[in-house]
Protein backbone atom coordinates (compact mmCIF):
# COMPACT_ATOMS: atom_id res chain seq x y z
CA UNK A 1 0.00 0.00 0.00
CA UNK A 2 2.65 2.35 0.86
CA UNK A 3 4.98 1.41 -2.32
CA UNK A 4 1.22 2.28 -4.64
CA UNK A 5 0.82 5.54 -2.47
CA UNK A 6 4.19 6.58 -3.01
CA UNK A 7 4.54 5.87 -6.83
CA UNK A 8 0.96 7.18 -7.34
CA UNK A 9 1.95 10.45 -5.16
CA UNK A 10 5.53 10.64 -8.08
CA UNK A 11 3.11 10.09 -10.88
CA UNK A 12 0.92 13.17 -9.56
CA UNK A 13 3.60 15.50 -9.24
CA UNK A 14 5.43 15.14 -12.56
CA UNK A 15 2.00 15.36 -13.96
CA UNK A 16 0.62 18.53 -12.27
CA UNK A 17 4.24 20.02 -12.55
CA UNK A 18 3.07 21.64 -15.94
CA UNK A 19 0.60 24.09 -14.02
CA UNK A 20 3.30 26.44 -13.32
CA UNK A 21 6.26 24.78 -14.74
CA UNK A 22 8.77 26.92 -13.32
CA UNK A 23 12.07 25.89 -11.01
CA UNK A 24 12.13 29.19 -9.62
CA UNK A 25 9.73 32.01 -8.48
CA UNK A 26 11.66 35.00 -8.71
CA UNK A 27 9.40 37.82 -10.23
CA UNK A 28 11.92 40.79 -10.69
CA UNK A 29 15.12 40.94 -12.55
CA UNK A 30 18.52 41.28 -10.72
CA UNK A 31 19.69 44.50 -13.22
CA UNK A 32 17.46 46.33 -15.61
CA UNK A 33 17.48 45.36 -19.02
CA UNK A 34 17.20 47.81 -21.40
CA UNK A 35 15.39 47.84 -24.97
CA UNK A 36 13.97 50.19 -27.35
CA UNK A 37 10.06 51.35 -26.97
CA UNK A 38 9.67 49.40 -30.02
CA UNK A 39 10.24 46.12 -29.10
CA UNK A 40 7.54 46.35 -25.99
CA UNK A 41 3.64 45.36 -27.33
CA UNK A 42 2.05 46.95 -24.15
CA UNK A 43 2.50 47.52 -19.92
CA UNK A 44 0.09 46.18 -18.34
CA UNK A 45 -0.84 47.55 -14.55
CA UNK A 46 -1.58 44.47 -12.49
CA UNK A 47 -3.26 44.83 -8.77
CA UNK A 48 -3.03 42.57 -6.46
CA UNK A 49 -4.79 41.44 -3.22
CA UNK A 50 -2.39 38.36 -1.88
CA UNK A 51 -2.77 36.66 1.46
CA UNK A 52 0.60 35.17 0.91
CA UNK A 53 3.49 36.76 3.04
CA UNK A 54 5.61 39.08 2.01
CA UNK A 55 9.07 37.54 0.63
CA UNK A 56 12.08 38.19 2.35
CA UNK A 57 14.22 35.64 1.63
CA UNK A 58 14.29 36.19 -1.64
CA UNK A 59 12.79 39.68 -2.22
CA UNK A 60 12.80 38.92 -6.10
CA UNK A 61 9.86 36.46 -5.40
CA UNK A 62 7.74 39.65 -3.95
CA UNK A 63 5.78 37.35 -2.12
CA UNK A 64 6.21 33.51 -1.22
CA UNK A 65 4.51 30.80 -0.56
CA UNK A 66 3.98 31.12 3.42
CA UNK A 67 0.63 31.89 4.27
CA UNK A 68 -0.60 35.59 6.35
CA UNK A 69 -3.47 36.14 8.11
CA UNK A 70 -4.35 39.10 6.43
CA UNK A 71 -4.70 40.51 3.05
CA UNK A 72 -1.49 42.44 1.64
CA UNK A 73 -1.89 44.67 -1.69
CA UNK A 74 0.35 45.82 -4.34
CA UNK A 75 0.62 46.80 -7.75
CA UNK A 76 3.27 45.03 -10.61
CA UNK A 77 3.64 46.68 -13.67
CA UNK A 78 4.19 43.97 -16.65
CA UNK A 79 5.69 44.95 -20.27
CA UNK A 80 4.48 42.30 -23.14
CA UNK A 81 6.83 41.84 -26.44
CA UNK A 82 6.07 42.54 -29.56
CA UNK A 83 6.85 39.41 -30.45
CA UNK A 84 4.27 37.65 -28.10
CA UNK A 85 2.09 34.98 -29.67
CA UNK A 86 -1.47 34.67 -28.22
CA UNK A 87 -1.66 31.98 -26.05
CA UNK A 88 1.22 32.08 -24.93
CA UNK A 89 3.72 32.82 -21.75
CA UNK A 90 7.10 34.12 -22.84
CA UNK A 91 9.14 33.92 -19.76
CA UNK A 92 13.05 33.89 -19.27
CA UNK A 93 14.14 30.37 -17.82
CA UNK A 94 15.56 29.48 -14.05
CA UNK A 95 16.76 32.72 -12.76
CA UNK A 96 18.04 34.59 -15.41
CA UNK A 97 16.74 38.03 -16.15
CA UNK A 98 14.10 38.67 -18.28
CA UNK A 99 14.33 40.48 -21.65
CA UNK A 100 11.59 42.80 -22.30
CA UNK A 101 12.18 42.38 -26.11
CA UNK A 102 11.45 38.66 -25.80
CA UNK A 103 9.55 38.03 -22.48
CA UNK A 104 6.99 39.03 -20.20
CA UNK A 105 9.18 41.66 -17.60
CA UNK A 106 7.76 42.75 -14.53
CA UNK A 107 9.53 46.38 -14.44
CA UNK A 108 8.07 47.97 -11.02
CA UNK A 109 6.06 46.57 -7.85
CA UNK A 110 4.04 49.35 -5.70
CA UNK A 111 3.23 48.69 -2.18
CA UNK A 112 -0.10 49.53 -0.78
CA UNK A 113 0.24 50.27 3.43
CA UNK A 114 -3.81 49.32 3.86
CA UNK A 115 -6.77 48.15 2.39
CA UNK A 116 -8.06 52.11 2.09
CA UNK A 117 -4.84 53.06 0.14
CA UNK A 118 -5.39 50.10 -1.78
CA UNK A 119 -9.23 50.68 -2.43
CA UNK A 120 -8.26 54.51 -3.47
CA UNK A 121 -5.65 53.40 -6.40
CA UNK A 122 -7.63 50.24 -7.69
CA UNK A 123 -10.76 52.43 -7.80
CA UNK A 124 -9.17 55.28 -9.76
CA UNK A 125 -8.09 52.72 -12.53
CA UNK A 126 -11.50 51.47 -12.71
CA UNK A 127 -13.20 55.19 -12.92
CA UNK A 128 -10.31 55.77 -15.80
CA UNK A 129 -10.79 52.53 -17.77
CA UNK A 130 -14.22 52.37 -18.08
CA UNK A 131 -15.65 51.11 -14.84
CA UNK A 132 -14.87 47.51 -15.52
CA UNK A 133 -12.82 45.27 -13.32
CA UNK A 134 -11.46 41.82 -14.23
CA UNK A 135 -10.44 39.72 -11.12
CA UNK A 136 -8.47 36.03 -11.97
CA UNK A 137 -7.69 33.52 -9.16
CA UNK A 138 -4.68 31.33 -9.68
CA UNK A 139 -4.89 27.38 -9.34
CA UNK A 140 -2.56 25.14 -7.84
CA UNK A 141 1.13 24.98 -7.77
CA UNK A 142 1.32 28.57 -8.66
CA UNK A 143 4.01 31.16 -7.40
CA UNK A 144 2.92 34.58 -6.94
CA UNK A 145 4.79 35.18 -10.52
CA UNK A 146 2.87 32.48 -12.28
CA UNK A 147 -0.46 34.15 -11.26
CA UNK A 148 1.03 37.56 -12.19
CA UNK A 149 1.75 36.61 -16.05
CA UNK A 150 -0.86 34.84 -16.31
CA UNK A 151 -3.26 37.65 -16.04
CA UNK A 152 -0.92 39.60 -17.63
CA UNK A 153 -1.09 37.13 -20.31
CA UNK A 154 -5.41 36.94 -20.41
CA UNK A 155 -5.49 40.75 -20.16
CA UNK A 156 -3.71 41.21 -23.34
CA UNK A 157 -4.78 38.52 -25.35
CA UNK A 158 -8.61 39.38 -24.57
CA UNK A 159 -8.12 42.71 -24.97
CA UNK A 160 -9.92 43.38 -21.62
CA UNK A 161 -11.39 46.91 -21.16
CA UNK A 162 -10.78 47.17 -17.50
CA UNK A 163 -8.65 46.92 -14.53
CA UNK A 164 -7.12 43.33 -14.41
CA UNK A 165 -7.13 42.31 -9.77
CA UNK A 166 -5.00 39.12 -9.13
CA UNK A 167 -6.19 37.53 -6.07
CA UNK A 168 -3.26 35.46 -5.47
CA UNK A 169 -3.74 32.63 -2.18
CA UNK A 170 -0.90 30.93 -0.71
CA UNK A 171 -0.14 28.43 -3.16
CA UNK A 172 3.29 26.44 -1.73
CA UNK A 173 4.23 26.53 -5.76
CA UNK A 174 5.44 22.81 -5.36
CA UNK A 175 4.20 19.89 -7.30
CA UNK A 176 3.78 17.95 -3.56
CA UNK A 177 1.77 20.77 -1.86
CA UNK A 178 -1.42 19.83 -2.93
CA UNK A 179 -2.91 19.34 0.66
CA UNK A 180 -1.40 22.82 1.38
CA UNK A 181 -2.73 24.41 -1.35
CA UNK A 182 -6.49 22.67 -0.50
CA UNK A 183 -6.03 24.58 3.20
CA UNK A 184 -4.31 27.63 2.38
CA UNK A 185 -7.58 28.37 -0.20
CA UNK A 186 -10.00 27.68 2.54
CA UNK A 187 -7.95 30.04 4.63
CA UNK A 188 -8.20 32.57 1.50
CA UNK A 189 -11.84 32.69 1.69
CA UNK A 190 -12.86 35.53 3.78
CA UNK A 191 -10.06 37.37 2.19
CA UNK A 192 -11.54 37.02 -1.36
CA UNK A 193 -15.40 37.77 0.12
CA UNK A 194 -13.56 40.90 1.16
CA UNK A 195 -12.29 41.74 -1.50
CA UNK A 196 -14.72 41.24 -3.62
CA UNK A 197 -16.77 43.45 -1.62
CA UNK A 198 -14.30 46.31 -1.56
CA UNK A 199 -14.00 46.39 -5.48
CA UNK A 200 -18.14 46.72 -5.44
CA UNK A 201 -17.96 49.74 -3.26
CA UNK A 202 -15.73 51.85 -6.14
CA UNK A 203 -17.80 53.05 -8.62
CA UNK A 204 -16.78 49.65 -10.69
CA UNK A 205 -20.14 48.69 -13.08
CA UNK A 206 -19.30 45.44 -13.42
CA UNK A 207 -16.84 42.82 -11.53
CA UNK A 208 -15.98 39.82 -13.98
CA UNK A 209 -14.54 36.93 -12.22
CA UNK A 210 -12.08 34.14 -14.05
CA UNK A 211 -10.95 31.15 -11.51
CA UNK A 212 -8.56 28.26 -12.32
CA UNK A 213 -8.54 25.13 -11.39
CA UNK A 214 -8.31 25.00 -7.32
CA UNK A 215 -8.53 28.70 -7.99
CA UNK A 216 -12.71 28.02 -8.49
CA UNK A 217 -13.20 25.90 -5.13
CA UNK A 218 -11.93 29.43 -3.50
CA UNK A 219 -14.34 31.44 -6.19
CA UNK A 220 -17.12 29.13 -4.96
CA UNK A 221 -16.61 28.83 -1.46
CA UNK A 222 -16.31 33.29 -1.43
CA UNK A 223 -19.47 33.22 -3.74
CA UNK A 224 -21.63 30.98 -1.49
CA UNK A 225 -20.59 33.69 1.48
CA UNK A 226 -21.80 36.41 -0.18
CA UNK A 227 -25.06 34.57 -1.18
CA UNK A 228 -25.58 33.22 2.77
CA UNK A 229 -25.24 37.46 3.50
CA UNK A 230 -27.97 37.72 0.50
CA UNK A 231 -25.44 39.82 -1.63
CA UNK A 232 -24.59 37.22 -4.25
CA UNK A 233 -24.28 39.60 -6.77
CA UNK A 234 -22.33 42.70 -5.07
CA UNK A 235 -25.51 44.94 -5.57
CA UNK A 236 -25.78 43.85 -8.60
CA UNK A 237 -22.18 44.36 -10.08
CA UNK A 238 -21.40 40.81 -9.94
CA UNK A 239 -20.57 40.75 -14.25
CA UNK A 240 -19.51 37.40 -15.72
CA UNK A 241 -18.16 33.78 -13.57
CA UNK A 242 -16.12 31.81 -15.37
CA UNK A 243 -14.69 28.80 -14.07
CA UNK A 244 -12.05 27.35 -15.94
CA UNK A 245 -10.68 23.40 -15.13
CA UNK A 246 -12.77 23.49 -11.21
CA UNK A 247 -11.07 21.23 -9.40
CA UNK A 248 -13.88 20.78 -7.30
CA UNK A 249 -16.32 17.65 -6.84
CA UNK A 250 -19.24 17.31 -8.61
CA UNK A 251 -21.14 16.79 -5.40
CA UNK A 252 -19.76 19.69 -3.45
CA UNK A 253 -19.60 21.73 -6.72
CA UNK A 254 -23.66 21.16 -6.77
CA UNK A 255 -24.19 22.18 -3.19
CA UNK A 256 -22.44 25.28 -3.39
CA UNK A 257 -25.17 26.12 -6.68
CA UNK A 258 -27.83 25.15 -4.51
CA UNK A 259 -26.74 27.34 -1.89
CA UNK A 260 -25.73 30.14 -4.43
CA UNK A 261 -29.25 29.85 -6.62
CA UNK A 262 -29.06 29.85 -10.11
CA UNK A 263 -27.11 32.56 -11.13
CA UNK A 264 -28.84 35.86 -13.05
CA UNK A 265 -25.80 36.95 -15.18
CA UNK A 266 -23.67 34.66 -17.55
CA UNK A 267 -22.19 31.82 -15.06
CA UNK A 268 -19.85 29.56 -17.27
CA UNK A 269 -18.09 26.13 -16.17
CA UNK A 270 -14.96 25.53 -18.63
CA UNK A 271 -14.30 21.68 -19.10
CA UNK A 272 -12.08 19.20 -20.51
CA UNK A 273 -12.30 15.32 -20.49
CA UNK A 274 -8.86 14.90 -21.28
CA UNK A 275 -8.03 17.11 -18.35
CA UNK A 276 -4.63 14.94 -16.92
CA UNK A 277 -4.20 17.30 -13.48
CA UNK A 278 -7.61 16.41 -12.66
CA UNK A 279 -8.21 13.32 -13.52
CA UNK A 280 -5.11 12.66 -11.06
CA UNK A 281 -6.79 15.10 -8.63
CA UNK A 282 -9.82 13.08 -8.24
CA UNK A 283 -7.50 10.19 -7.19
CA UNK A 284 -6.40 11.69 -4.36
CA UNK A 285 -9.86 12.50 -3.38
CA UNK A 286 -11.19 8.91 -3.64
CA UNK A 287 -11.25 8.33 -6.69
CA UNK A 288 -14.83 11.07 -7.26
CA UNK A 289 -15.10 13.11 -9.93
CA UNK A 290 -14.43 16.63 -10.60
CA UNK A 291 -16.07 19.14 -11.93
CA UNK A 292 -13.37 19.97 -14.46
CA UNK A 293 -13.50 16.41 -16.40
CA UNK A 294 -17.03 15.88 -15.36
CA UNK A 295 -19.14 13.51 -17.82
CA UNK A 296 -22.64 15.10 -17.78
CA UNK A 297 -22.86 18.35 -18.95
CA UNK A 298 -26.30 18.66 -18.65
CA UNK A 299 -26.37 17.45 -14.56
CA UNK A 300 -24.23 20.58 -14.28
CA UNK A 301 -26.09 22.74 -16.62
CA UNK A 302 -29.61 21.88 -14.47
CA UNK A 303 -27.81 24.60 -11.75
CA UNK A 304 -28.48 27.30 -14.08
CA UNK A 305 -24.62 27.86 -15.61
CA UNK A 306 -23.40 27.45 -18.97
CA UNK A 307 -21.16 23.91 -19.48
CA UNK A 308 -18.16 24.82 -21.87
CA UNK A 309 -16.65 21.27 -23.01
CA UNK A 310 -13.20 22.16 -24.84
CA UNK A 311 -12.39 18.39 -24.67
CA UNK A 312 -11.88 18.60 -28.86
CA UNK A 313 -9.81 21.26 -29.01
CA UNK A 314 -5.59 21.36 -28.40
CA UNK A 315 -4.23 22.26 -24.84
CA UNK A 316 -0.97 24.41 -24.84
CA UNK A 317 0.46 23.15 -21.70
CA UNK A 318 2.44 20.24 -23.35
CA UNK A 319 -0.15 17.71 -22.92
CA UNK A 320 -1.78 18.09 -19.29
CA UNK A 321 -4.88 20.14 -21.03
CA UNK A 322 -5.37 21.99 -17.77
CA UNK A 323 -5.56 25.64 -18.93
CA UNK A 324 -6.77 25.35 -22.28
CA UNK A 325 -9.43 28.96 -21.65
CA UNK A 326 -5.80 30.75 -21.69
CA UNK A 327 -3.49 28.77 -24.04
CA UNK A 328 -5.28 27.28 -26.64
CA UNK A 329 -5.21 30.81 -29.33
CA UNK A 330 -8.64 30.48 -30.65
CA UNK A 331 -10.20 29.73 -27.23
CA UNK A 332 -8.87 33.17 -25.49
CA UNK A 333 -9.70 34.91 -28.16
CA UNK A 334 -13.34 33.28 -28.29
CA UNK A 335 -12.93 34.05 -24.43
CA UNK A 336 -12.18 37.68 -25.06
CA UNK A 337 -14.82 38.66 -27.51
CA UNK A 338 -17.41 37.40 -24.87
CA UNK A 339 -15.70 39.21 -22.03
CA UNK A 340 -15.61 43.14 -23.91
CA UNK A 341 -19.44 42.88 -23.85
CA UNK A 342 -20.56 43.64 -20.42
CA UNK A 343 -22.26 40.78 -18.64
CA UNK A 344 -25.65 43.46 -17.99
CA UNK A 345 -25.56 43.42 -21.85
CA UNK A 346 -25.19 39.81 -22.77
CA UNK A 347 -27.13 36.78 -23.54
CA UNK A 348 -27.18 34.08 -21.68
CA UNK A 349 -27.92 32.32 -25.13
CA UNK A 350 -24.32 32.10 -27.22
CA UNK A 351 -24.83 33.18 -31.29
CA UNK A 352 -23.48 30.69 -32.92
CA UNK A 353 -22.99 32.15 -35.98
CA UNK A 354 -21.31 34.84 -34.82
CA UNK A 355 -19.11 32.76 -32.40
CA UNK A 356 -18.48 30.52 -35.62
CA UNK A 357 -17.60 33.37 -37.89
CA UNK A 358 -15.07 34.86 -35.57
CA UNK A 359 -13.29 31.42 -34.77
CA UNK A 360 -13.01 30.58 -38.26
CA UNK A 361 -11.35 33.94 -38.97
CA UNK A 362 -8.82 32.63 -35.82
CA UNK A 363 -8.13 29.07 -36.96
CA UNK A 364 -7.35 30.65 -40.21
CA UNK A 365 -4.74 32.50 -39.04
CA UNK A 366 -3.24 30.43 -35.98
CA UNK A 367 -3.88 27.17 -38.55
CA UNK A 368 -5.82 24.90 -35.56
CA UNK A 369 -9.44 24.26 -35.25
CA UNK A 370 -11.48 23.94 -31.81
CA UNK A 371 -14.66 21.92 -31.70
CA UNK A 372 -16.71 23.95 -28.74
CA UNK A 373 -20.01 22.16 -27.26
CA UNK A 374 -21.96 24.90 -25.14
CA UNK A 375 -24.70 22.85 -23.06
CA UNK A 376 -26.86 25.79 -21.59
CA UNK A 377 -30.20 25.06 -19.34
CA UNK A 378 -32.04 25.78 -22.80
CA UNK A 379 -30.20 24.13 -25.10
CA UNK A 380 -26.86 22.31 -26.65
CA UNK A 381 -24.58 24.11 -29.43
CA UNK A 382 -21.61 22.59 -31.20
CA UNK A 383 -19.68 24.94 -32.64
CA UNK A 384 -16.76 24.20 -35.12
CA UNK A 385 -14.17 27.05 -35.49
CA UNK A 386 -10.82 27.51 -37.42
CA UNK A 387 -9.88 25.29 -40.44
Amino acid sequence: MTLRLNSFVVAFALAVAGCAGQNTHDLLNKTTVAVPASDIAATHEIFVATTRQQATKDPRQVFDGDRSLTTSYARVDVTVPKVHQVGAIERAKGSANSNPANQFTATNVVHYGDAPQFAKAVGADIAMRGDRALVFVHGFNNGFDDGIYRLTQIAHDTKYPGTPVLFSWASSAKTTGYIYDKDSANAARDDLEATLRMLAKTRVKSIDIIAHSMGTWLTMEALRQLAITGDRDLNGKLGYVVLASPDIDVDVFKKQMIRYGKPDKPFAVLLSGDDRALKLSSLISGDKPRVGDYGNAADLASYGVSVVDLTKAKGGDGGLNHAKFADNPILVQLLGDRLRTPAGLASDEPDPAQLNNLGQGLGKAVGSVAEVVITTPFKVLTIVTGG
